[in-house]
């Protein structure tokens, strides 16, 4: 096939799990691959959230590689920018940047029985192994809202911010009071002439604690790499630490709760608005946010809580399901993403049908990373792969080892790989039992955790960050059709 690129390992996008499992390529002297991404930089989530006050709700030291460690971060929580930074600077200085192919949008993936052949906007590629490493967080959620093209003022989504946009003197729409909207309002206030925030749903909040690292601890990590190994360790050890609650063990949840309840309390004085703050969810069946910023912001006099969800837009205008008419100048849609239905599936067809096919029950994968009828391809950063109280770069790593395995199986056993049926079905099974009775699946909310249409817990590994390793970061060939000893499907 004349100008088709022939590759060992195609990997789609550029964010911590692409860049992650390519770096790990080159570590082990592997070059024999390609990155292909669909935007004009690397970075995934980093690149694409630029909005006001944009940073990881991940201590930073815990948010970045443990084979590439950064000792010298300016905050506790990294801003968006600086985690941008790492990841570029991480693909320049080990040399993958080189393996990179930006404005490579994947139009079309295909099982031929021998390989994998992939249409990009930036040529076409064959490989004998496919990542998808496309992330969740990737496509904004847009409100299916009526007149929203007849609203006339700018219309910002947080995942794809407009830089030159000056909030000074206008009215300004927030939709949404998640995590990206507690970090975009307290920049908003004080800047707008007026803020309206269209509360749906309450949020829990908890203190958040950021402040910069001293010029000392920064030196001290940077000259003492035991030292920041250890700090990592320790944040780490506290995040496991969270599980419990998420479990719905006691009293470990109520001390969450307590905790959330007490910062309300704290920083909100007027029991009206603090009544219509507090959620009537179980604490954690929704993400929980951390701030320190947004109670204070939401209780400024310029800024109005309209406590139910926009239904309408107009020129110039919102109306919510109170009936209450906002009228406005720019509207922010803090709405969140298109998580459990991931709109890459519709484009990779394995050998019956396409992933979102196999998807339509709710995304599903052994070992949280192969799919049964999609040979020689894994799924990082996918189902049952992130976590609700810890970092999801830990869980990508954990994937790596598994990756990097099956490539080494490949090479001494040859392939093609594919996952049982059989054994598919029995790592589901066995998530679904453990996340039964966890409070996102028992909490009283509805989450963008659970998929819609089966109920089931897709994207959250349902226990500790520890255990998704145990489990899941040997490759064993063991569950594989064609392999010796392998599961029937």
């Amino acid at each position: 096939m004349n100008g088709v690129g022939v590759v060992d390992v195609a990997i789609v996008g550029a964010g911590f799990a692409g860049l992650g499992l390519a770096i790990r390529l080159r570590r082990q002297g592997h070059g024999d691959f390609v990155l292909l991404e669909r935007a004009g930089d690397v970075g995934g989530t980093w690149r694409d959230n630029r909005y006001p006050g944009v940073a990881c709700d991940v201590p930073s030291h815990l948010y970045s590689f443990s084979f590439r460690p950064a000792p010298d971060w300016s905050r506790v929580f990294a801003p968006g920018a600086e985690i941008q930074h790492y990841l570029r600077t991480a693909a320049v200085d080990e040399g993958v940047a080189p393996h990179v192919r930006l404005g490579a949008e994947m139009r079309d993936a295909r099982w031929t029985g021998e390989d994998w052949e992939i249409d990009t906007a930036a040529g076409s590629w064959r490989a004998r192994v496919l990542v998808l490493a496309a992330g969740r967080l990737t496509e904004p959620r847009i409100p299916d809202l009526p007149g929203l093209e007849d609203f006339g003022g700018p219309v910002l989504h947080t995942a794809r911010w407009d830089p030159s946009f000056d909030p000074e003197g206008l009215r300004v729409g927030v939709v949404g009071t998640g995590a990206s909207a507690a970090q975009v309002i307290p920049r908003l206030a004080g800047r707008a002439r007026e803020l309206v925030v269209f509360q749906r749903t309450p949020a829990w909040v908890v203190p958040r604690g950021d402040r910069p690292y001293t010029r000392a601890e920064r030196t001290r990590f940077t000259r003492d790499p035991a030292a920041a190994r250890a700090h990592r360790q320790d944040i780490f050890d506290d995040a496991e630490r969270a599980i419990a609650a998420r479990r719905r063990v006691r009293p470990a949840i109520d001390e969450l709760r307590t905790r959330a309840r007490t910062h309300l309390h704290t920083q909100v004085t007027d029991p009206g608005l603090r009544a219509r703050l507090e959620p009537g969810y179980e604490i954690g069946c929704k993400r929980i946010v951390l701030s320190d910023e947004l109670y204070p912001a939401l209780d400024r006099d310029d800024v109005t809580l309209e406590d139910s969800a926009l239904t309408a837009v107009g020129p110039g205008a919102a109306r919510a399901a109170s009936g209450r008419r906002h009228e406005l100048d720019a509207l922010v849609l803090a709405t969140g993403f298109h998580t459990t239905r991931q709109p890459y599936a519709e484009r990779v067809r394995g050998r019956e049908g396409t992933l979102a096919e196999h998807w339509a029950g709710g995304m599903s994968a052994y070992a949280s990373t192969a799919v049964h009828g999609f040979p020689n391809m894994f799924v990082l950063d996918g189902p049952n792969a992130s976590l609700g109280h810890n970092s999801a770069v830990y869980m990508i790593e954990t994937q790596i080892d598994y990756v990097l395995g099956a490539l080494a199986h490949l090479r001494r056993a040859g392939g093609p790989l594919e996952v049982s049926a059989a054994a598919e079905r029995a790592y589901v099974r066995d998530v679904d039992d453990a996340a039964r009775d966890t409070v996102w699946l028992r909490g009283g909310c509805r989450s963008w955790y659970v998929d819609e249409a089966s109920g089931r817990l897709t994207l959250l590994w349902p226990g500790s960050a520890r255990s998704f390793r145990e489990r899941n970061a040997r490759f064993d060939p063991t569950p594989y059709l064609g392999t010796a000893g392998a599961a029937s499907a």
